[in-house]
C-alpha cells in the first residue's frame, strides 16, 4: 500500500513538472548539422569532374584591321557550340550531339581575339578529347570562309587532361553544407513563425476571469444562499389567511 501511495505521488509530480520549451536558438546548430551532412554527402557520393581548355586564336590578314579580328572572334565563340560546329566535332569526341552540347563551353574575352573552349566529363582524358575536337572543327569551319570574312581560327594552345578534378572535395561541401544551414537557420530565428502565438499563450486574458476570481464567486453564491433569511410577514396578517387567499 506503501509503495502504491508513493507511486502515485510520484506520478502526480511528474504530471505537475511541465516540460520546458526549447531555447530560441536552436534552429542555428539543427540546421547546420543538417548542412554539413548533405554537403558531406554530396561530395562523397557524387562522382569527380574533370575540365580541360584549348584556346583558338581570331587572326587577320594584311588588309584587315586588328579590331575586326576582335568581332569575329567575338562572334565564332558564340557558334562554338552550334549544331554545326558539334556535328564536325562530334567522330573525334566519340559522343553524340546532344551529349557533346552539354560537356562543352566557350567563353570570349572582350580585349583579346581569343576564344577558350572547354570540355568537362568524368574522365580527364575524355575532357581533353573534348575540347581539342570542338576547338579544331571551330578552326576547321571559320577557315572555310577566311577569303571572305579576312580572319583566320589558328589553334593556339591545345588542352591537356588534368590531373586534378574541378568538382569540389567532401571537405569542402561539407563546409559549403555548414554555411548555408547556418543561414537557413539564422533566417528561421528572425522569422520565428511561432513567436507570436507563444506571447498570446503566455500573456493572461484580460476579458475572462482567472480560476481564483471564478472559485471565489462560487463560494460567494453558496454563503449567500445558505445566509439568506426568509421574508417575514406583516403585522396584523396570519400566514393561515395568506394561504386561504392564495387556495382561493
Amino acid at each position: 500500500m506503501a509503495d502504491t501511495a508513493e507511486q502515485k505521488k510520484s506520478d502526480h509530480r511528474r504530471r505537475r513538472v511541465r516540460l520546458l520549451p526549447p531555447p530560441a536558438w536552436w534552429p542555428l546548430p539543427v540546421c547546420a548539422v543538417l548542412g554539413v551532412a548533405a554537403g558531406g554527402a554530396y561530395g562523397v557520393l557524387k562522382a569527380p569532374e574533370y575540365a580541360a581548355t584549348s584556346y583558338v586564336v581570331a587572326v587577320p590578314d594584311d588588309t584587315t584591321e586588328p579590331a575586326t579580328a576582335l568581332g569575329f572572334a567575338q562572334a565564332y565563340g558564340r557558334i562554338a557550340t552550334s549544331t554545326s560546329t558539334l556535328a564536325y566535332a562530334q567522330p573525334r569526341a566519340g559522343l553524340d550531339a546532344r551529349r557533346l552540347r552539354t560537356q562543352v563551353r566557350a567563353e570570349t574575352s572582350p580585349d583579346s581575339p581569343m576564344i577558350a573552349v572547354t570540355g568537362t566529363s568524368r574522365s580527364a582524358a575524355e575532357a581533353a578529347d573534348i575540347a581539342n575536337a570542338v576547338a579544331d572543327a571551330l578552326s576547321l569551319s571559320s577557315n572555310q570562309a577566311a577569303k571572305n570574312t579576312g580572319v583566320q581560327l589558328l589553334l593556339f594552345s591545345q588542352a591537356v587532361a588534368p590531373a586534378d578534378p574541378v568538382s569540389p572535395s567532401a571537405p569542402v561541401s561539407g563546409a559549403v553544407g555548414l554555411c548555408a544551414g547556418g543561414l537557413l537557420g539564422g533566417l528561421w530565428m528572425l522569422a520565428r513563425p511561432g513567436r507570436g502565438r507563444r506571447e498570446q499563450q503566455q500573456l493572461p486574458r484580460q476579458d475572462q476571469p482567472s480560476r481564483q476570481e471564478q472559485s471565489s464567486r462560487q463560494e460567494e453564491a453558496v454563503v449567500e444562499e445558505f445566509t439568506a433569511t426568509p421574508t417575514l410577514p406583516a403585522q396584523g396578517e396570519h400566514p393561515e389567511s395568506k394561504e386561504k387567499e392564495s387556495v382561493r
